[in-house]
């Protein structure tokens, strides 16, 4: 158990807490929310004695094991697996557990038998997590591990913490994932802590219910003050009142004083649009493109762009998300294909690894306002105070800010310039989950067409129409939102879990029942679809089961061999045997012990599978 007790952290004359107290309790899963900048990566520092603090107390039970991702990064082992498999003392039995967390982060065979010194910084990152995940520790400290992650290792480590049995303190700006994964919620607000159990909505309802509630009382104490205050003005020099003069004014020296809440700075999205005059915006065929041509990473891809639509490029990374978004902004060119634009389409394009085109020398009000040459003064001066530069912080330097910060100043330029379509990679990467929701509310308000590139299921789920999805190795469109997306189709090799079932479930029986009232040919074509929809995710799953059956059948007979062998070299006094043989059958045992553990895990799923889709299917007969 963990317990933080009236903790106080300043930095100079900026105070972090004030009487921060959080109690971590058994089996707890704490989501931690709280504004950029309001101390929740510092409160793991100082958890994990990385960072003092001013007074206070942390109290950690005796032989409680806390694990954290680590960023500064060493490896010592020669293969990833290896590396991962430390955790285990390098114990072969134990590979399997390591294999599993790998394949789910998003690692291929090859990839677990690569130096780890080799590999990019975010599968690096992705090792740590792993170590991480198999570590035997109480509490997991996770700050934004979805920054490191694609969204199919994103789902995997979902379900990982789900089914994880112990205490975590989870910070992440997706609301959707943190929701699903935890139990309890804790803010860091207006520099102290609030708990509930529950998800966020709940914590944020409560905390607006209470300074509302506040605000109230400081109206009425302050009302009452004044009041009195007045009385005592007037009736201080009668004698005959100066009785109850005097007990006024010893009431207003023991009454507290209630300061009023500052009101705390939100990033105000607003997007600029220009009057489009056609319904169709561009138009992609069968577009390929590699950079080099053993290299191709989409093939044979087309769809539309009409007017106010919202279309999500979902997929794990480095298969081509941004790489698309560059070719429909013209920063690349196809292979082969086209992409056609009406010619009056203006397009902005916003990546935060744009950050490094911003002129040093200039002022975050200048780089705003050279965004467009109808941008007024006063216009880049609102938008600059919309991204949390207001006052003399418009005119600080771009040599001067923060990553954080810059990426902000992108969005400002993107603000300040009017046009039809956006495209958008990757925006939420370091937005808080306040700043998130101002985002979907202003991607909702835009008037234009948006094309968005993310691993946040939040945004995916909220606002995507249609999708375009890099899976299996391939690249398609899909036109329906993710929910249909997950529901007809799924991310391949991704399991539906019993929550994941139960979802669908109800959503096929509203379809379903949405049906039932119509023509009997949407009942047919919809139970055509779901027949072709079992059959395609439930084949391979019995043909995978299949073929455990047969290695684990093949792997006994093997192993009665070795048995009978290892009597009769006991009684040939078969030295060489006798000193192989064992190893190679504990082995056999564990590698069909793992096989057992899959197998239950699969027969699972597919007894769940085929009962959703009876169910589904029978509805409609």
């Amino acid at each position: 158990m963990l317990q933080i007790n009236n903790l106080n952290k300043s930095f100079g004359t900026r105070a972090l807490f004030k009487d921060l107290t959080l109690t971590v309790n058994p089996k707890e899963k704490i989501g931690l929310v709280g504004r950029n900048g309001c101390g929740k990566s510092s409160l793991f520092r100082i958890i994990l004695n990385e960072m003092d603090f001013d007074s206070g107390s942390i109290n950690i039970s005796k032989n409680y094991k806390i694990g954290y991702l680590k960023q500064n990064i060493s490896f010592s082992e020669k293969t990833v697996l290896e590396e991962t498999s430390r955790i285990f003392g390098g114990a072969e039995n134990e590979m399997w557990k390591s294999k599993k967390i790998l394949s789910g982060l998003g690692f291929s065979a090859a990839d677990m038998d690569a130096n780890p010194l080799e590999l990019s910084g975010g599968f690096k990152i992705r090792i740590e997590l792993a170590k991480l995940l198999l570590s035997d520790s109480d509490l997991l400290l996770l700050d934004e591990p979805n920054n490191y992650l694609d969204i199919a290792a994103i789902r995997h480590l979902k379900n990982f913490l789900k089914e994880w049995q112990r205490e975590f303190i989870l910070i992440t700006h997706d609301r959707i994932f943190m929701d699903s994964v935890i139990t309890h919620c804790a803010a860091i607000h207006r520099l102290s802590a609030r708990k509930i159990e529950g998800q966020t909505q709940k914590l944020y309802a409560q905390i607006a219910k209470d300074e509302e509630i506040y605000e109230q009382t400081r109206k009425n104490l302050e009302k009452k003050r004044k009041q009195t205050e007045i009385f005592i003005s007037r009736f201080r020099a009668k004698a005959r009142l100066a009785g109850m003069v005097q007990s006024r004014i010893k009431t207003l020296q023991k009454q507290e004083n209630a300061e009023k809440l500052e009101s705390i700075e939100d990033l105000e999205f607003s997007f600029s649009r220009l009057p489009f005059p056609a319904a169709k915006m561009l138009d992609v065929n069968n577009l390929i493109f590699g950079y080099s041509p053993e290299r191709i990473l989409i093939e044979n891809l087309n769809f539309q762009v009409l007017r106010k639509e919202r279309i999500c490029i979902a997929g794990k990374n480095g298969k081509g998300k941004s790489t698309l978004l560059k070719l429909l902004y013209g920063a690349l060119n196809p292979l082969r294909g086209n992409i056609k634009c009406h010619p009056e389409l203006k397009i902005n394009y916003y990546a935060q690894s744009d950050i490094g085109t911003l002129n040093p020398l200039k002022t975050v009000f200048e780089e705003i306002i050279s965004s467009d040459s109808s941008c007024l003064p006063q216009k880049a001066r609102d938008i600059a105070g919309s991204m949390m530069f207001s006052g003399q912080d418009a005119l600080k330097k771009i040599s001067l800010l923060s990553g954080g910060e810059k990426a902000r100043v992108l969005f400002g330029k993107i603000l300040a310039s009017p046009a039809h379509l956006l495209l958008l990679d990757e925006p939420t990467n370091h937005l808080d989950i306040e700043s998130v929701q101002s985002l979907i509310d202003a991607i909702d308000e835009f008037e234009g067409s948006i094309i968005l590139a993310t691993h946040n299921e939040e945004i995916l789920y909220g606002i995507a129409q249609k999708l375009i999805v890099f899976d299996g190795g391939r690249v398609f469109f899909f036109d329906g939102g993710y929910e249909d997306f997950l529901n007809f189709r799924g991310w391949e090799g991704e399991n539906f879990s019993a929550l994941e079932l139960n979802r669908n479930s109800k959503k096929a029986a509203g379809t379903a029942n949405t049906v039932s009232s119509s023509d009997p040919s949407q009942k047919r074509k919809l139970k055509s679809r779901l027949i072709q929809e079992k059959s395609k995710n439930i084949n391979p799953l019995k043909e995978e089961i299949a073929a455990i059956e047969n290695k684990i059948r093949t792997l006994e007979i093997a192993a009665d061999e070795n048995n009978k062998t290892l009597i009769q070299a006991s009684l040939d006094k078969n030295i060489e045997v006798l000193s192989r043989l064992p190893k190679t059958i504990k082995e056999m045992h564990f590698e069909i012990e793992a096989l057992y553990s899959a197998l239950s895990e699969k027969s699972y799923v597919l007894e769940m599978k085929e009962k959703y889709y009876s169910q589904e299917i029978n509805k409609l007969s």
